[in-house]
């Protein structure tokens, strides 16, 4: 017994705060349940020092945080090789090298030797879609008994949209009638900005589109959108603290990415009620209809189905209700439910297998 109330704390390791990041705010919302059902939790920032280059960095942290564990439940969404819990919330990154193609950075090849090593090292690996679980197995050989599917969580807010419409139209100058496209994310090439702008281009309907992420090389996307002669219909608002505001207010939710193992967005737009789709290759997709589904990030056969949304009222409102209905079984709480028991059962794995050490 006194193992077992030991055990209760959690240590969420992580290497750095990323405060627009989709694991962080996902880490965050786990925590608050998790001390909301009497948990004692910690997340531990470990630094390291700037001088070093990015692959040293990764290799250093897996040091900081193995030599320093002790007795400590580890939990983490980090590639580190002594984990009790790994959450492959970034998937597999031998898979996403693949979409990326040949790179000299040495980065990638410290990346793959951590990952092979954290599936392999883990007690119980989760992962955040039945595709992440078939890459880990085919990839690296992983027993599928070792390996939880829990889907990612959102909280389900309070939102007015006539109101969040309203912010948008006052401070970029827009019609209140007109329909909003919208897009949320960082790293513009990898989550198909590119892509997006070529479907926009061929809608004849009406509308409005928000491009809201980090993106380094935002002014190449603004001078294709220039070329493509959207300049009066798409916006880039940079990264946004408000973003949830953009999400209330808009209609349709489009997010062409090239490798996604669960991306947080999908599941924040349906419950703002938006009208997603997104490709087979996020395995969000796995939650969706069909007919929201691209086969790839340069697939434009929705454009009809989009065209469809912006010019049936009825259509859209119908369609956006049931979108509000799919993620009220996306919850966080929902996600929280199955993770304490995941949490839980390795618990007394780890126990069971002599890996705790027996304190007085």
């Amino acid at each position: 017994k006194k193992r077992l109330v030991y055990m209760q704390k959690i240590t969420f390791v992580r290497r750095q705060h990323t405060p627009f990041g989709g694991a962080e705010r996902y880490l965050e919302r786990l925590v608050d349940v998790l001390k909301n059902r009497g948990y004692e939790t910690e997340i531990r920032h470990l630094e390291q020092p700037k001088w070093m280059p990015s692959w040293l960095k990764f290799l250093y942290y897996d040091h900081q945080a193995c030599s320093s564990k002790g007795e400590r439940f580890y939990f983490s969404n980090d590639r580190l090789t002594c984990l009790d819990i790994y959450r492959a919330g970034g998937g597999v990154h031998k898979v996403f090298l693949k979409t990326k193609g040949f790179s000299l950075n040495p980065l990638h090849p410290v990346y793959l030797h951590l990952e092979k090593r954290a599936f392999e090292n883990a007690l119980t690996i989760i992962a955040n879609s039945q595709m992440v679980k078939n890459e880990i197995i085919e990839t690296y050989g992983i027993d599928p008994k070792k390996i939880e599917v829990i889907y990612n969580g959102v909280p389900l807010e309070p939102f007015d949209k006539r109101a969040s419409k309203k912010r948008l139209v006052e401070e970029f100058g827009i019609a209140e009638e007109e329909k909003i496209i919208l897009y949320v994310g960082s790293g513009f090439e990898r989550k198909g900005v590119a892509e997006l702008l070529q479907l926009l281009v061929l809608l004849k309907s009406d509308f409005k589109a928000f491009v809201v992420g980090k993106e380094k090389q935002l002014n190449r996307y603004r001078q294709m959108v220039r070329d493509m002669g959207l300049d009066k219909r798409v916006f880039f608002t940079g990264p946004r603290e408000d973003v949830n505001t953009f999400y209330a207010a808009a209609d349709i939710f489009i997010l062409p990415t090239h490798y996604e193992p669960f991306s947080n967005v999908v599941l924040e737009a349906l419950s703002y009620e938006n009208v997603v789709f997104t490709t087979r290759q996020n395995g969000a997709s796995e939650i969706l209809d069909e007919r929201f589904i691209m086969a790839s990030p340069s697939d434009v056969s929705i454009v009809a189905e989009i065209e469809k949304l912006l010019e049936d009222k009825a259509y859209l409102e119908s369609t956006q209700t049931k979108a509000g209905e799919i993620a009220q079984q996306y919850t966080i709480e929902a996600n929280a439910d199955k993770t304490v028991e995941v949490i839980r059962q390795t618990m007394e794995k780890r126990a069971s297998s002599g890996i705790q050490k027996e304190r007085d």
